[in-house]
C-alpha cells in the first residue's frame, strides 16, 4: 500500500531492507542450517531497536546464530558469558587510579567494560546474580552507563541479543517478569527438522561449512530503525493490536472467559507497542510500505509470551503462554472493525 505522499527515499530505502535482508538469510544459511522463523525474529527485534531472549536447548545454534549474524554485519561484536561469580563491573567496566607520569598527578579513569559495543550476546543470563542482570538491564533501558558521577553513553546502534537455558534450573536467577519486559521479543528456539538435522550433521562432520561476508553497517541499521518509525499503520492494524492487547487483561470488559480463568495478569501499554513496531520492521523486511494484519499475527507470540502470566489454574492444566495466545488469536477477530474508542 503506496500512495502518491510516499517520499522515493524511503521506497528506496524499503527496498534495500528487502535486498538485505535476502543477503543476509543468504550470508547465515552458510553456517546455519534452518532456523528462518529465528532469524526474522532477531532481525525485527535489531531493526525496531529492541533486545531480544533466545531461549532454547542446548546445542541448538542461538550462540552461533548471534555471532554469525555479528559477522554478516559491520557492527563491533562483544560477548558475556554469565556466570554466578559475574560482577555488574565487569560488565559495564570499572574506574581505575592512573598516575600522570609527567606530573604525577593521579586521576580516576573510566575502563569501559564489554557492553561498550554495538552487539552484545549475553549468554546465558539467567545464570549471574541478580545485581548483575540488574546492571545489564539498566544499561538496555537507558543506553547508558553512570559511573563515578559521569554518564557513558553506548554506542549506536546497540542491542542486547541474551540467551537462556530452560533446563538445569538449580543454582540459576531466572529474570523476574518485570525484567523480561526489558526484551522486546522473546524468541523460542526449537529443534531442526529432520531433513535440517541431517544436513547439519553432514556439514558439520565433513567440515564443510562457509564463511559470511558483511552485507549492512551500522549507519544502515540506525537508517533503517528510523525508517521503521515512518512506516505508516492503519487503524485497523492498530486497532487488531490493541484489541488483542487488551484483551489479555483479566477482570475487564474487553477479557474473554479463558482470559479470566486462567491469567493471572496481561500485557501492559508496552505491548501495543512492541506489537505494532514489529509489525512495522517485518514489513519492510518483506520489501512492504505498510503494516498487516499478517504482520501482527506473525509477531505475536514473540511479543505477548513473557507478557502474559497463566495463573495456578493454568499451571495445574499445563497451559503455556503460547497455548494462551492461540485461544487469543481465535477470541480476538481480525476482520472485526476497529476505531479508537472515545475518551
Amino acid at each position: 500500500m503506496t500512495t502518491d505522499k510516499t517520499p522515493p527515499d524511503d521506497l528506496a530505502a524499503v527496498e534495500l531492507c528487502k535486498k538485505s535482508y535476502e543477503r543476509i538469510r543468504a550470508e547465515l544459511a552458510e553456517v546455519i542450517v534452518g532456523q528462518g522463523s529465528v532469524i526474522e525474529q532477531v532481525l525485527v527485534a535489531i531493526f525496531s531497536r529492541g533486545h531480544a531472549l533466545l531461549e532454547g536447548v542446548p546445542g541448538l545454534a542461538k550462540t552461533l546464530l548471534i555471532s554469525s549474524l555479528a559477522e554478516a554485519t559491520h557492527l563491533s561484536f562483544k560477548r558475556i558469558q554469565f556466570t554466578p561469580d559475574l560482577m555488574p563491573s565487569d560488565v559495564t567496566g570499572t574506574e581505575v587510579i592512573q598516575e600522570d607520569l609527567q606530573t604525577g598527578e593521579r586521576k580516576y579513569k573510566f575502563l569501559p567494560g564489554p557492553l561498550f559495543a554495538n552487539m552484545i550476546l549475553a549468554d546465558e543470563i539467567n545464570r549471574t546474580p541478580p545485581k548483575t542482570q540488574a546492571a545489564m538491564l539498566e544499561g538496555m533501558q537507558e543506553r547508558q552507563v553512570s559511573a563515578g558521577g559521569e554518564v557513558h553513553r553506548l554506542p549506536d546502534p546497540f542491542f542486547v541479543l541474551a540467551t537462556q537455558n530452560p533446563l538445569e534450573q538449580e543454582g540459576t536467577y531466572p529474570l523476574p517478569e518485570a525484567q523480561l519486559d526489558r526484551f522486546l521479543l522473546y524468541i523460542k528456539v526449537d529443534y531442526p527438522s529432520g531433513a535440517e538435522e541431517w544436513e547439519i550433521a553432514r556439514r558439520v562432520t565433513t567440515g564443510k561449512q562457509g564463511t559470511i561476508s558483511p552485507t549492512l553497517s551500522g549507519e544502515d541499521i540506525v537508517g533503517l530503525q528510523q525508517l521503521v518509525t515512518r512506516v505508516p499503520v492503519s487503524d485497523q492494524v492498530l486497532g487488531y493490536a490493541w484489541a488483542l492487547v487488551r484483551a489479555t487483561r483479566p477482570q475487564t470488559p474487553e477479557s474473554p472467559e479463558f482470559v479470566n480463568k486462567w491469567v493471572a495478569w496481561g500485557a501492559g501499554p508496552r505491548g501495543v507497542l512492541t506489537l505494532v513496531t514489529c509489525a512495522k520492521a517485518r514489513a519492510i523486511l518483506h520489501g512492504r510500505y505498510h503494516a498487516t494484519v499478517g504482520d501482527v499475527q506473525a509477531v505475536l507470540k514473540p511479543a505477548l509470551r513473557h507478557r502474559i502470566a497463566g495463573n495456578y489454574a493454568a499451571q495445574a492444566n499445563n497451559l503455556t503462554s503460547d497455548q494462551l495466545i492461540d485461544m487469543l488469536t481465535e477470541a480476538v477477530p481480525a476482520d472485526r472493525k476497529y476505531e479508537k474508542p472515545a475518551a
